[in-house]
């Protein structure tokens, strides 16, 4: 049964964590903060987000923006099922840690000095800012939800009450933001496993490895777990995944279920553990993440679960940077340069490796790496039967662009068959997917123009903190001017003859310990 946090408070006693360790200082801080920090809810809000606001609130953007990345939910589920529905307190308008933030009350301009049209970016930012103050309840009497949030900080604030921000409350509200997002170390990435883009407190939850069917970041002894998924709707249903799932594994109990046309929710006790795992399908996938956390650890995930739901995107028109993972094993891919068995890779692939291997070449060296454009050279020994691509030259110019590559074994029951992804070149160099497609095992890839000429190879960056301002983009483009230079720097000579870039890619594998 579900308590209220002050009932977790009285009766459990937060995880022991090593004092050293990022954990420990975010529950410390918690703490300190007192009763005012617990006021976000609790199980109240990760309910009512889950069950209502979520689904609606799944933006697509580094953070979130109004459009929806999912369609539209049906006003009645075609399955609902309640199970032993606690009755929890209605959630608390206060925000977490208000007095420590110190939001000023202030006299609100006029409304005719703030009628400007929000941008996208700035809609985001305030939204999102909403949601880790604990004003973001949804609709109050029909009212649009990100209006009666800004109300809701309002009366917070004991501003005038208006439903429009003053540039000084907006400050005071941002501020807020940006110290929660600093506390928990939040950083928005997409997941190169499952293509969905989250949101993830990696001072909570700095473990990150790689899953089944998905990524999974935890707490360092598990106290709080967070696991993406990627289903072919092809291998099975949504239906009969929401089903398995309320079945798997035996431990679960059921508290809430929900059904609908394209996505579904579940929530109950697993052991002795809180969870939640909410699906979506679209285009023959079924796409989701579980969370799953300790009952001790209640107060410190309920400030951050209605952030993490805000900014789950299963579908995201626009990628984040990439979240990286350590993994013994890591696969990518290279381009065969010349007839003396030189590749070029991605430099990060290339790194900390014990062993590394060309798929069907043998054992590989790495010869030199350059920082700033992000190769790395290796090369292969003895006689092989080689087809090298020749770097002429080619017009670099916005528009269509095909990235081929190897994905990772697990996107093809361990094959190692060629890819074709569809994307888009774009100021800067930047890659622009055309899809929300899994990337995992895929930088490294050539990247040919629609007249399948070869413009260079394709590198995913990793993602930074403070991941709700613009940053690199997460696919870039080394162009193959970039990748002579190099080879030339090396004292490496390119081959002349060879126009056949699917011929010269190779699965690179790095090994680690």
């Amino acid at each position: 049964m579900l308590r209220h946090p002050r009932d977790s408070i009285v009766r459990k006693s937060p995880a022991r964590l090593a004092p050293s360790s990022p954990s420990a200082k975010v529950t410390a801080k918690i703490r300190q903060g007192g009763a005012d920090s617990m006021r976000l809810g609790g199980p109240t809000v990760i309910l009512a987000l889950l069950l209502g606001a979520g689904p609606a609130l799944a933006q697509d953007s580094p953070g979130i923006i109004p459009k929806s990345a999912q369609p539209p939910e049906r006003a009645k589920p075609t399955h609902v099922r309640k199970h032993a529905a606690p009755k929890i307190a209605a959630p608390a308008t206060v925000a977490a840690k208000t007095a420590a933030l110190k939001i000023e009350a202030v006299e609100t301009e006029p409304a005719a000095e703030m009628s400007a049209a929000l941008s996208d970016n700035e809609r985001l930012k305030i939204q999102s800012a909403l949601l880790w103050a604990g004003d973001y309840t949804g609709s109050v009497g029909g009212e649009d939800p990100f209006l009666s949030a800004i109300k809701n900080f309002q009366k917070r604030a004991r501003s005038k009450i208006t439903g429009v921000l003053s540039p000084t409350e907006r400050a005071n509200l941002l501020t807020a933001a940006k110290n929660h997002e600093d506390e928990f170390g939040w950083t928005i990435v997409t997941d190169p496993s499952t293509g969905v883009r989250l949101g993830v407190p990696l001072k909570l939850v700095s473990q990150v490895r790689d899953a089944a069917r998905g990524t999974r970041w935890s707490a360092a002894h598990g106290e709080v777990q967070v696991e993406t998924f990627r289903i072919k709707d092809t291998e099975l249903k949504l239906a009969a995944f929401f089903e398995q799932q309320k079945r798997e594994p035996s431990t679960r109990k059921i508290e809430s279920s929900v059904l609908r046309d394209d996505n579904f929710l579940i929530s109950g006790m697993q052991g002795l553990k809180k969870f939640s795992v909410r699906g979506y399908v679209r285009d023959g996938e079924i796409r989701g993440f579980t969370l799953l956390f300790d009952q001790m650890m209640e107060t410190i995930v309920a400030p951050v679960t209605a952030a993490m739901v805000s900014a789950f995107s299963p579908f995201p028109e626009r990628s984040s940077p990439f979240a990286t993972m350590a993994t013994s094993v890591e696969y990518g891919n290279g381009l065969v340069v010349s007839a003396g068995g030189h590749i070029i890779t991605d430099r990060k692939l290339a790194t900390g490796c014990q062993v590394i291997i060309a798929a069907g070449l043998g054992d590989a060296d790495r010869i030199a790496e350059d920082k700033n454009t992000g190769l790395a050279l290796l090369r292969v020994y003895g006689p092989r039967k080689l087809s090298p691509l020749a770097l002429g030259p080619a017009a670099l110019k916005k528009g269509d662009l095909t990235l081929i590559g190897i994905p990772d074994p697990k996107e093809q029951n361990g094959a190692r068959k060629l890819t074709e992804i569809k994307a888009r070149l774009a100021e800067g160099n930047a890659i622009e997917l055309r899809q929300p497609v899994p990337m995992a095992g895929f930088s490294g890839a050539a990247a040919l123009d629609a007249q399948g000429k070869f413009l260079g190879m394709m590198a995913m960056q990793s993602f930074v903190l403070a991941s709700t301002e613009p940053a690199a983009p997460p696919v870039r483009l080394i162009t193959a001017g970039t990748i002579r230079d190099f080879l030339t720097a090396q004292n490496v000579v390119p081959a002349t003859d060879g126009d056949d870039a699917k011929a010269a890619i190779v699965r690179i594998i790095c090994v680690r310990k």
